[in-house]
């Protein structure tokens, strides 16, 4: 009876569905909305370049000084920012807000492509000084073995030693003259 209780029980409690190792698990909803980071960096260092320029300045000075005049100059029903002008640094506030978060990822992903940069050329000067102590060695080698190697001049100068050695032994008298046939010792 005990065992037909269990089977009961074990046939009505709710199965987990099985998992596969073969198959990819099915995509998780998430909570926040998905994004592409690298356009978003790209997006936020076309942001940053803009408000780094001459350009950007001048046409926040233009429409901060439109938007005084305006409100000062203006009918009353037609002004939208009074006085203290409230409204405009609340957007001045959100601007800068906005602004300095992108410049900061925008050079915080500078930083990353000099890092990799910086990387590449010192692996490129590791390269560079491992060829040149080749090279340097390779030279050396070169002139050690020119030094055994005999040259035109030193070739030269040997043979002005010997012809100043045969002259010296012609005069005296050590070789025979023209037409004297000597018999050398050790000619057989």
């Amino acid at each position: 009876m005990a065992t037909e209780e269990r089977d009961q029980r074990t046939s009505e409690a709710p199965r987990r569905p099985r998992i596969r190792l073969d198959q990819p698990r099915a995509p998780r909803r998430r909570l926040l909305p998905e994004y592409d980071p690298e356009a978003f960096g790209r997006l936020s260092e076309r942001i940053a370049r803009f408000l780094g320029t001459g350009r950007f300045i001048v046409w926040m000075t233009v429409i901060i000084i439109a938007w005084v005049i305006w409100n000062i100059a203006a009918p009353k029903d037609l002004r939208f920012d009074e006085y203290p002008f409230i409204f405009l640094t609340l957007m001045l506030s959100l601007q800068a807000s906005y602004a300095a978060p992108l410049i900061l990822l925008a050079q915080n992903r500078q930083d990353d492509r000099d890092r990799v940069n910086l990387e590449q050329d010192r692996k490129q000067n590791e390269r560079s000084i491992a060829d040149t102590e080749y090279l340097s060695r390779e030279v050396a080698a070169l002139r050690i073995g020119l030094g055994e190697v005999a040259t035109r001049d030193w070739i030269r100068s040997e043979l002005q030693d010997l012809l100043k050695e045969l002259e010296e032994q012609h005069r005296a008298g050590v070789f025979p003259a023209d037409g004297e046939r000597v018999r050398d010792v050790d000619d057989r």
